[in-house]
């Protein structure tokens, strides 16, 4: 069954098969890859992207249940000015996460951070970063 997503803005077609989730669909079919898969179960994060501008964790998100949703993804976020401050605060060391972080809700910091793992430890750093990049 082919789908029409709306994602970054553009119109997508694709194919998937029942049960594919998104991030499958976004690294796998389109070739976005700065969604990151980890977990897969929906604990880490790193698979963030926003449906209707709401974070949503797209490795448990199944691809047939977006519907007319506009879909935002790292990709989508390139010119944000919250990446400027990821890199001014030095907020990355392996840049796994960076994508989870900054596609989370900005307003609520901590709460959306809770569900952004980052194994390098870089967490007072992206909180800084995502207190300042409105400077």
């Amino acid at each position: 069954m082919v789908l029409e997503l709306k994602i970054n803005g553009a119109l997508r077609e694709v194919d998937p098969p029942v049960g594919r989730t998104l991030a499958e669909t976004l690294r796998d079919d389109l070739g976005l890859t700065g969604t990151k898969i980890a977990c897969g179960e929906g604990h880490c994060g790193a698979c963030t992207v926003q449906l209707d501008g709401v974070p949503v964790l797209s490795c448990i998100t199944l691809v047939h249940t977006v519907g007319e949703r506009e879909v935002t993804t790292i990709e989508g976020l390139r010119d944000h000015p919250l990446i400027e401050a990821f890199v001014r605060t030095d907020a990355l060391q392996c840049g796994f996460c960076t994508p989870g972080q900054i596609v989370s809700d900005v307003e609520r910091i901590r709460h959306a951070m809770a569900g952004n793992l980052c194994r390098c430890g870089a967490y007072p750093r992206i909180e800084e970063a995502v207190l300042t990049w409105r400077d």
